[in-house]
């Protein structure tokens, strides 16, 4: 099987898409390109469907995915499956990770240095998985695979084009949403529900016409 990334064709292989990432989360354990890998407890590879057409991106694990080794389990990720749910989506018909697979101290924001290591994985998955949607949660997320500088409230619920005809869809980060309780038209959450809406309409046409 051929496994396109950037419109090229990376990988010719016999071996499930399953194998495939397992063989990358291998190589992430024994991961030693920057200083995370001194700190963490376990490594937060991602999880959910192999042939998902739907890929959402954080920012880093916490420290209860530090603890568990599973992306989006504490508080955020609690959120993150409601929102999901609240238009019918499971988390396993999609694939959740981050850019970063280890966790920083203190949940710091990643630094260019860790992200730029560890984005070679992210690009792996992608390339194995090939989903048709990107949705960057949170501002880390967003403007590195944008390459933009703008903020995330300018960005969110808007698509863009990316590499392979991929579409990237921006959204808030959970862990902001926690910051806020309204549901009044123009806040945090409900701009959100506008937004998983969208993804949900969109994903819906894929596979109509899959």
């Amino acid at each position: 099987m051929y496994l396109c990334f950037a419109g090229e064709k990376v990988i010719k292989s016999s071996i499930s898409k399953e194998e495939l990432l397992e063989e990358i989360r291998s190589e992430v354990k024994t991961c030693t390109l920057c200083s995370l890998s001194q700190s963490r407890t376990k490594i937060v590879f991602g999880e959910g469907d192999p042939d998902a057409l739907l890929m959402f991106v954080g920012e880093a694990p916490g420290e209860e995915e530090d603890r568990t080794g599973r992306p989006f389990v504490g508080k955020a990720g609690q959120l993150l499956t409601k929102i999901l749910q609240s238009v019918g989506l499971k988390r396993e018909e999609v694939y959740i990770t981050n850019i970063i697979k280890c966790r920083p101290p203190g949940n710091r924001t990643p630094a260019q240095s860790e992200m730029d290591s560890c984005f070679p994985y992210l690009e792996a998955q992608i390339a194995i998985i090939n989903p048709s949607i990107i949705i960057t949660l949170g501002g880390t997320s967003t403007l590195y695979l944008l390459g933009k500088k703008e903020p995330i409230s300018k960005l969110r619920g808007q698509w863009f084009d990316w590499r392979g005809g991929k579409k990237i869809f921006p959204m808030f980060h959970p862990s902001f949403l926690l910051r806020y309780n309204s549901r009044q038209p123009g806040s945090p959450r409900y701009l959100t529900w506008k937004d998983i809406q969208e993804v949900k309409r969109t994903y819906d046409l894929l596979k109509q016409s899959s």
